[in-house]
Parts: structure tokens; sequence; C-alpha cells
């Protein structure tokens, strides 16, 4: 298939996949809804926190090789709360991962963009979209996997007052299925208050 008409094909499955995350509070015609104020949807997460990650040696390759890795996040507001700024640094035996992740909230449609950047290559990804619901984040977006463009969703669950869970998946055949390749729990240091929920 010629990249243009995947590209094309890739772009109408990501605008279905974020269509159905948004759930049934988006209504599917008549006056535009007011986006609710997203804007306070990361306070529980800044301070220091502990991270103990597993990410997938190959993925979608069909191959089932774990990785493990422990470290840092760290969280801060930039910008009088309108982004944050993550600093991740976590080790293990396949090395290190150090990188950040810069969020910005859209007040124009209530919606945040995520930005991960790998301090090893200096290269910045595309940007996920997405927001809160119910409590649990979820984004989407475009990324490359050995040299072909896929669907990547990265999901922010809480486990409890003090845990919460990061997992990103890719879907190489447009959001039907998903292979999970990255997990990470982050558990709060004492060094910051914790909040069990969001605004």
């Amino acid at each position: 298939m010629k990249p243009l008409v995947v590209a094309i094909a890739l772009s109408a499955s990501l605008a279905v996949v974020q269509a159905n995350a948004a759930g049934p509070d988006v209504p599917a015609s008549g006056p535009a809804a007011v986006p609710r104020d997203g804007q306070h949807d990361f306070d529980w997460e800044i301070g220091s926190w502990d991270t103990h990650l597993k990410r997938l040696r190959e993925p979608l390759s069909g191959k089932t090789d774990w990785v493990e890795y422990t470290g840092t996040s760290v969280v801060k507001p930039v910008m009088g709360a309108r982004a944050n700024l993550v600093e991740l640094d976590v080790r293990g035996s396949a090395g290190r991962i150090a990188g950040v992740s810069l969020r910005l909230y859209q007040p124009a449609s209530g919606q945040w963009t995520l930005h991960f950047a790998n301090l090893a290559n200096g290269l910045m990804t595309d940007p996920m979209h997405g927001a809160f619901k119910d409590g649990q984040g979820s984004f989407y977006g475009r990324d490359t996997v050995n040299g072909r463009v896929v669907l990547v969703r990265f999901l922010i669950v809480p486990i409890d007052a003090a845990r919460w869970r990061f997992e990103q998946a890719y879907s190489a055949d447009g959001g039907r299925r998903w292979e999970t390749n990255w997990i990470a729990v982050d558990t709060r240091r004492n060094d910051g208050p914790a909040k069990a929920g969001r605004r």
C-alpha cells in the first residue's frame, strides 16, 4: 500500500478511535457543547514519585520479552499550571531511560496534548491528544515502529491514593487490536502533598 494511502487510513482510524474515546457525554449533533475545564486534571501528580517500569523489548514483533527499570519521576507545574513537565529517569538491566514529557492544556477543546522526548536521541514524539473522564486519562496519537506508522494509546489510571498506573499500547490495524508495550507504576514519595483525586 502506498505511504499516502496508509497515512490517510491511519488518520481516519485515529479520528474514529478518539471519537469513541470521548464517550456518551459528547453529543452527536446539535449545538456545540462547552468543554469541561480540565486545566487542573494533573494537579494530583505534582511532586516526586518512585517509578517501576516494564517495557516490551520489541513491540509488534510477536515476542513477549519484557525488561524492567526503577527510578523516579518528578512532575513540575509550569506557566501558571497551564502546563506541566515530567522528568523521568529510570535504570535497569537494559540500560537507562531518561526523558521529559511536556503536557499542554488546550482550553478551547478541554483536552491536553502530551509530548515526550527521549534524551538518548533528543527527539520529541508526535503529540497525543486526550482528556480525563471519570478519574482516568485516555490519550491517542500516532507513532512510528520499525518504519511503519501505528496508532498509540496512553492510559493514566489510579490504583489507590498514592499509586498510579501509566500504560502505553500500539495498534497496527487501525485500533481494532492493541498491544500493551509500556507499564509504569508510580508511587508518591513523602516529599509532597498526596491527593487521591483530581479537581
